[in-house]
């Protein structure tokens, strides 16, 4: 089943190198008997894969650099189902994430933004009936240019999390709905009175938010996480395109819980994933009047 859904992401690429070990090191400290793992990344590019492999029709506008990293990266979104044309190839490194998963799925991550800094819109169109999906993983002149130049609906991942400038006030209001975690939320005062928030809570689950008051919440799928490093993009993705395509609140961050619920279950940080009817048709019995 494809999602009848035009999706854009305007986004982060970048190349993940991670270490698993079986516990993350203090400040100053080595931890030894790690594995290696490369794979493809980037808060941008992971919402991409995930929204193009649950169905949505999903293009990606980014940059990657010249190089052999950035060549993978763009071909691991194309098998994905993305579309790669507004990805721009430029006279800089393709961005890398320098990651330390420990055995209970918890990490530390270090991002090195590279062809990031270098992502531009100036040539591109979005249509009335497309969402458009971004992160704080590219610079916030581009969200702003973003929230001015996008007519359908606009949705930002507030991550990671940046005390944003008071003068990003507009960049709120205009966004029809802003994804964070509980701790990006702390940080965000400019959120309590937004439109729509939806507040990710771990293994409590999720709440969205109408101008601070909660509308909605579902629990989360009880698991024992191999890595969480996607399952945040992977919830982004699965709720912005359940709200947009019109299901409920309550349906949508069901969905959305399950889509993360399944993430943390893959140590890669772009996993395969069913269509959006599967996890439609597995949240069912949990839908509840809001």
């Amino acid at each position: 089943m494809t999602v009848d859904l035009d999706l854009t992401v305007v986004g982060s690429i970048n190349a993940d190198i991670t270490a698993i070990t079986h516990r993350l090191p203090a400040a100053g400290e080595t931890v030894g008997g790690g594995r290696l793992v490369h794979s493809p990344g980037g808060k941008g590019a992971n919402q991409a894969s995930a929204a193009a492999r649950l169905g949505a029709r999903t293009r990606m506008i980014g940059a990657v650099g010249s190089d052999a990293a950035g060549a993978a990266m763009t071909q691991a979104l194309q098998s994905a189902g993305v579309g790669t044309d507004g990805i721009a190839v430029v006279d800089s490194g393709t961005g890398t994430a320098l990651i330390m998963v420990d055995a209970a799925g918890e990490n530390q991550i270090a991002v090195c933004e590279g062809a990031n800094a270098h992502v531009s819109i100036a040539e591109c169109e979005f249509g009335a009936q497309e969402t458009v999906l971004t992160q704080l993983e590219v610079s916030m002149d581009l969200i702003t240019e973003l929230s001015h130049t996008v007519p359908g609906r606009f949705v930002i991942n507030a991550a990671p999390a940046l005390p944003l400038p008071a003068e990003v006030v507009e960049v709120v209001e205009r966004a029809d709905l802003i994804i964070v975690n509980e701790s990006e939320y702390d940080l965000l005062p400019q959120l309590r009175d937004a439109k729509l928030v939806a507040i990710t809570y771990g293994s409590r689950g999720s709440g969205l938010y109408e101008y601070g008051r909660e509308v909605a919440f579902a629990e989360a799928l009880p698991r024992r996480p191999v890595s969480t490093v996607g399952a945040g993009d992977a919830f982004c993705a699965a709720l912005t395109i359940a709200l947009a395509a019109g299901y409920s609140r309550q349906r949508s961050l069901a969905v959305a819980n399950a889509v993360g619920a399944e993430a943390v279950m893959d140590p890669n940080a772009q996993p395969e994933f069913h269509r959006l009817e599967h996890y439609l048709q597995s949240t069912t019995t949990t839908e509840t009047t809001t």
